[in-house]
């Protein structure tokens, strides 16, 4: 009889177990997203540069591959590190990280330390280990953003004081990129921040207002730079500029108009071999849609939209206001960078550089956004941790109901309600009386 009477509560014992391991579906949702991103990322990037050691450009499709490969790799340790530590480690990380992006954008301008190419000085170190700041700048501002905004929504003058500190240390993070040349990545850092700003609650008209000036530094800045002039007035009509400004528009659009519904297969694409420029990393989009077709883009799309989806719903069951503000923030990094480059490839925006998130080839890419994606991580599996002490907490008082009042407190409010009323009654039959 014993042992039939202990069946049961072994059952519910592993029952008990498995929902305390349990993650929340925005969890699997976002890893997921993106495990498929890496897989593709890595399929795409050995298709798009195989064609350069046919064609002796000096590059080689596997020698990028095992690159891409093993930065993925040092970047997914990253992401389960992050995701393990927990969100508190971070508030401690986020002074040294910001004042080590600071010293890196400094030291990248130095002679013997900082690397050019196409013109543009945004890389530090040498041989394969190049780093880009501005990409580290970018996680280091949302982690900034967030410890400075959290707790001050409530408060009008603490928040005046937070937007400050915060104008002030994004303006100069914004300058020192901007000079690199780096127009596109301060975009992100814009859009991104003034993503963090909304969710932590600054009226809509402060926003505006800031938009409207971001818009104009940023006019401002194109009309004193040759380059980002040439950009905006190539995306306004990409084909009258095919020879100069327009060419990689041009050929981005030749690409995924030729690869037509369904593409022309993995490893198929033609425009990559001789005409595309920079098919692994700015325009990896115009490969896939070449040899993917219109489903390949659109099942990126999805993997994108997973991941703003779950990150969204991770920052709305956030336990905190710093944790809130976190995933908002690491959501709308990927998010901005993921239309950007979509944008920009199908000709909706200008050409601003910006790479594809987890698909692109770039060491200092992949490496933060796989950083950034444990701090979304993070955040769930605290999201989880509160729900699981709910949980155990209704198991301890079974009669509590799902609005946290138990059995006798509805008793008593229901009591206390129709002594009320009755009071109530008494006092208007004493009034009519009276009257």
């Amino acid at each position: 009889m014993s042992a039939i009477s202990a069946a049961p509560a072994a059952t519910a014992r592993r029952s008990r177990a498995r929902r305390a391991h349990r993650m929340p579906v925005e969890h699997s949702m976002l890893l997921t997203a993106t495990l498929c991103l890496l897989a593709l990322g890595a399929v795409m990037v050995y298709s798009a540069s195989a064609p350069s050691l046919l064609v002796g450009s000096g590059g080689s499709g596997t020698g990028e591959l095992v690159s891409f490969a093993v930065w993925s790799a040092v970047g997914l340790a990253a992401m389960e590190l992050v995701a393990r530590r927990g969100v508190s480690v971070l508030r401690a990380l986020t002074g040294p990280l910001l004042g080590l992006a600071f010293f890196l954008l400094i030291a990248v301008k130095l002679p013997g330390l900082g690397h050019a190419t196409n013109g543009a000085q945004r890389w530090i170190g040498a041989g394969p280990l190049k780093f880009e700041p501005s990409e580290l700048m970018k996680l280091a501002l949302v982690l900034y953003s967030a410890q400075v905004l959290a707790g001050r929504a409530t408060n009008p003058e603490r928040l005046r004081v937070a937007l400050k500190r915060l104008i002030i240390v994004a303006c100069a993070a914004g300058l020192l990129v901007v000079t690199q040349p780096d127009l596109g990545t301060t975009l992100v850092i814009a859009f991104s921040l003034t993503s963090m700003v909304f969710a932590a609650g600054v009226p809509l008209r402060l926003l505006f207002i800031g938009a409207a000036a971001l818009v104009g530094l940023v006019l401002m800045f194109a009309a004193v730079q040759p380059y980002a002039v040439a950009r905006l007035t190539s995306f306004i009509d990409p084909w009258a500029h095919a020879n100069g400004s327009g060419y990689q528009a041009v050929w981005g659009q030749i690409a995924i108009g030729s690869g037509g519904l369904l593409g022309r297969g993995p490893g198929g694409g033609v425009t990559k071999d001789l005409y595309l420029p920079n098919g692994s990393t700015d325009f990896i989009l115009a490969v896939i849609g070449e040899e993917l077709g219109v489903v390949g883009i659109c099942g990126v799309l999805f993997l994108y939209g997973m991941v703003i989806y779950a990150g969204l719903r991770t920052a709305k069951a956030a336990l905190d206001p710093y944790s809130m503000l976190l995933a908002a923030g690491v959501t709308s990094l990927i998010a901005v960078q993921a239309i950007l480059n979509v944008f920009a490839v199908l000709s909706i925006a200008p050409l601003t550089g910006v790479p594809l998130p987890f698909v692109s080839y770039g060491s200092s890419s992949l490496l933060v956004m796989l950083s950034g994606m444990g701090i979304l991580l993070a955040v769930s599996r605290q999201n989880a941790a509160g729900l699981r002490i709910v949980e155990r907490t209704r198991a301890r008082n079974p009669r509590r109901s799902e609005d946290g009042r138990s059995a006798t407190d509805r008793d008593r409010s229901r009591r206390n309600g129709r002594a009320r009323d009755a009071g109530a009654g008494d006092r208007r039959r004493a009034y009519g009386e009276a009257s």
